[in-house]
C-alpha cells in the first residue's frame, strides 16, 4: 500500500492528509539531490543560521524545496525553519502551523552518514508556535539511509514507509511501530563526558559495568544524526542522550522542531522522552528556536537514568 492509498483508508483529516504528501513530494527531491543528481551540493554554505551553525550548502537546498511546498499548501498558516531566524508567514486563515528541521545532521553529509528531515505540526492558535509538545497534531521524519524511509506518528499510532527509488514513492513497511520496554543501546556523545551532569555520568558508568560472565550489558552507538540515533533505538530499544553541558547549559537540540517531533513519535511507540526535569511534551516553549536537553527511548532506560538524576 502506498501513502496515497494508505491515506485514502484512514480518514485523517485532509490538511494532515496533504501535508503528509507535501512531506513525502519534498523528501523525495532531497533524495534526488543526495543520491542521484551529484553537482555542487556537498560542504559548506558559507553562512551560519540562527544558532550560530555552519550552514551547509544542502541544509539551503532542503530548506528551499520544503518552503516551496509547504507555501503552495493551502491549509498552511506559517513555517518555522531551523534555517530562518523569523517565521515565515503564509495565510494568516489557515488551519496549521509547521515548524522542522530540513536536514538534520547535515554536517555529516560529506563523509556518507545518514541524515533526515523533521516536522512538527500544529493547530493555529493565538501562542502561534509557543505551545505544549503535546499539542501537536502530527509529527514526521524522513532518514537518508542505505533506504530513504518516512515515519510518523498519527492519532496514537506511528508507521513507517520505505521509499521505493524505482518508482518514486512511499510504501507502508511497518504499522503500528513499537519501541521495546528495555534495550541494550545507548547513544551519546562521550566527547562531552567531563562537561555533563553528575546523574547522567553515573548512568553511563551503570551502563558500561560487567555482568558475572564478564560480558557487557549494553553496547554504545552514537552516528551524531538525531534521525539516525533515534530511528535505531526506536526499532531495536534503546536510549538517546543529550544533556546540557558547561558550555551549552541549556541544552542543544531545539524543542520546537527537532525534540517534540521526536518525542511524539517517541511516546506514540510506546517510548519516553524528557528533558532531565519535565516531560519533553509537557514543556511551554519561550521562544521558536529555545533549546533543551533531550533524553529519548524505552521507558524503563530513561527511568533507570532519571532514577540517577534525582
Amino acid at each position: 500500500m502506498n501513502l496515497y492509498q494508505f491515506l485514502k483508508s484512514k480518514n485523517y483529516n485532509l490538511g494532515l492528509d496533504e501535508i503528509l504528501l507535501d512531506i513525502a513530494s519534498g523528501s523525495i527531491e532531497v533524495y534526488k539531490k543526495l543520491n542521484e543528481e551529484g553537482g555542487d551540493i556537498f560542504g559548506s554554505s558559507g553562512n551560519t543560521n540562527i544558532q550560530n551553525e555552519d550552514v551547509q550548502k544542502l541544509d539551503l537546498i532542503a530548506n528551499d524545496i520544503f518552503i516551496k511546498k509547504f507555501k503552495e499548501n493551502t491549509f498552511i498558516n506559517a513555517i518555522l525553519s531551523e534555517e530562518n531566524e523569523d517565521v515565515i508567514r503564509v495565510n494568516q486563515a489557515k488551519e496549521y502551523l509547521i515548524a522542522m528541521d530540513p536536514l538534520d545532521g547535515s554536517s555529516n553529509i560529506d563523509v556518507n552518514i545518514p541524515v533526515g528531515s523533521i516536522f512538527s505540526v500544529l493547530k493555529n492558535h493565538p501562542n502561534h508556535f509557543l505551545q505544549k509538545g503535546s499539542a501537536q497534531q502530527l509529527a514526521c521524519y524522513v532518514i537518508y539511509g542505505s533506504s530513504t524511509m518516512m515515519v510518523f506518528a498519527i492519532e496514537n499510532s506511528v508507521f513507517g514507509f520505505a521509499l521505493n527509488t524505482k518508482s518514486k514513492e512511499y510504501t507502508l513497511t511497518q504499522a503500528n511501530i513499537k519501541t521495546p520496554n528495555n534495550g541494550s543501546i545507548f547513544s551519546v556523545n562521550e566527547g562531552n563526558f567531563n562537561s555533563i551532569e553528575n546523574g547522567v555520568i553515573q548512568y553511563l558508568h551503570y551502563c558500561k559495568k560487567l555482568n558475572s560472565d564478564g560480558k557487557r550489558t549494553h553496547t554504545g552507538r552514537f552516528i551524531g544524526s538525531l534521525v539516525a540515533d533515534f530511528h535505531r533505538n526506536m526499532l531495536k530499544g534503546g536510549i538517546f542522550i543529550y544533556p546540557k553541558t558547561s558550555d551549552k547549559p541549556k541544552g542543544h537540540l531545539r524543542l520546537i522542531y527537532e525534540c517534540n517531533p521526536i518525542a511524539l513519535i517517541a511516546e506514540n511507540a510506546n517510548g519516553k522522552a524528557t528533558s532531565l526535569e519535565n516531560n519533553i511534551l509537557d514543556i511551554t516553549p519561550s521562544s521558536t528556536h529555545e533549546r533543551t536537553a533531550f533524553v529519548v527511548g524505552s521507558k524503563e532506560m530513561v527511568d533507570k537514568l532519571l532514577s540517577f538524576c534525582k
